[in-house]
């Protein structure tokens, strides 16, 4: 299931519909195991005294232990009756023990930002604007990278993630190089949550103009929407030029209806991303026209969610951030021959044209209206 974008309605809405509970295909759950203890018995001690004293102490036996001293119970009260025991050598707590695995998940390989990373280039200093449901202040693979934010949605101040959608976005981008979870493009860049979307992925024109304008002021380098609408909006427009014109690069995604790039993707200030899949080709939803710029993974692409949770998920929300990370490294590079205007520093449409120029020709030959200049790759990027 690939998360949809809604189209506008009489009152502007705009929003992304995140699949939430129903989309999701590995996400972990929310709560904690539960507390147990482990009960060391004397040696000696037969396997039916032992089941005597757990059941004469009120426990409830969870498993013997191969070792044979000691059995496992899921009763915390019962641990000072136990000890009363003299057949009990101690309690112990059944310690919760944590895999230490990380994923890379295929969409950043795909790219070759891993590359990048292991060059020691990771985009620290980046400032990247995710306008979009929040991102989760406490998960493990964000919360190091997040610097701050804005919530523009009516109900709360807080840029907490209660969606799931700007996690998932954020964690693509962004994911913390560590022993666990997954790693995004561009590790140690600086997360910015700018909630514009509200708890069903929905939220108002206005909303998305503030968090645009409050991205430009604060000095983001990247702004990603992973939001739409078929509807254009001069008010929208003004602001994506707004932040184009201060050196903001913007990047969005096409939509997911297989019809006409959505808006602000549509815009030409826009980066306007195209999804594809393992196989490098495109899903029949991607939007497609001749704003499509560049393509990139947004099929089954595995990355955070809200709170502590991970999440599979599809759509042209998952192929944006990957552009988004890929631009943060290719920021801190130096501009070099790409410099056009002469003024030593990066401007969107020198990024863009980085992209498109060392992007994996898809499909017809040339620039076509499915994958745009093709499917980016972060490593040419960065070093070409």
């Amino acid at each position: 299931m690939k998360s949809f974008f809604l189209r506008i309605t009489a009152v502007f809405l705009i929003s992304v519909f995140c699949v939430g509970v129903l989309g999701v295909a590995a996400a972990d759950d929310d709560g904690a195991l539960p507390a147990r203890k482990i009960i060391v018995f004397q040696d000696g001690v037969s396997d039916a005294e032992k089941m005597d004293i757990v059941a004469k102490a009120r426990g409830m036996r969870v498993k013997q232990m191969r070792s044979g001293h000691s059995v496992v119970v899921a009763d915390l009260a019962v641990e000072a009756r136990l000890l009363a025991n003299p057949k009990v050598v101690r309690v112990e707590d059944d310690i919760v023990v944590e895999a230490l695995a990380q994923t890379l998940p295929w969409g950043i390989d795909r790219i070759d930002a891993e590359k990048v990373l292991a060059s020691g280039e990771a985009g620290a200093g980046i400032k990247v604007g995710i306008i979009d449901t929040g991102v989760s202040t406490s998960h493990p693979d964000l919360k190091a990278n997040i610097k701050g934010g804005m919530s523009a949605v009516s109900y709360t101040s807080s840029y907490n993630d209660d969606n799931g959608h700007g996690s998932h976005v954020a964690g693509i981008i962004g994911a913390v190089n560590n022993t666990a979870g997954v790693v995004g493009a561009a590790s140690a860049v600086d997360l910015y949550a700018i909630k514009v979307l509200d708890r069903r992925g929905s939220g108002y024109l206005s909303d998305v103009i503030e968090g645009i304008d409050w991205a430009t002021t604060h000095g983001m380098r990247v702004i990603n929407m992973s939001l739409g609408t078929g509807a254009d909006s001069a008010l929208l427009h003004d602001a994506v030029a707004r932040a184009y014109n201060a050196g903001v690069v913007v990047v969005a995604a096409a939509g997911n209806d297989g019809g006409a790039v959505l808006y602000p993707a549509a815009y030409s200030e826009s980066i306007a991303v195209a999804a594809t899949d393992s196989t490098n080709a495109a899903p029949y939803w991607s939007s497609r026209g001749v704003e499509v710029d560049v393509a990139a993974p947004g099929v089954n692409i595995y990355s955070a969610y809200k709170g502590t949770r991970y999440a599979t998920l599809s759509g042209t929300s998952m192929a944006t951030p990957h552009v988004a990370g890929a631009v943060a490294l290719v920021l801190k590079r130096a501009v070099g021959a790409s410099d056009v205007n002469g003024n030593g520093v990066w401007d969107p449409a020198e990024v863009a044209s980085k992209l498109k120029a060392t992007a994996t020709d898809l499909g017809v030959a040339g620039e076509d209206i499915i994958y745009g200049a093709g499917l980016i790759n972060a490593f040419s990027a960065f070093t070409l």
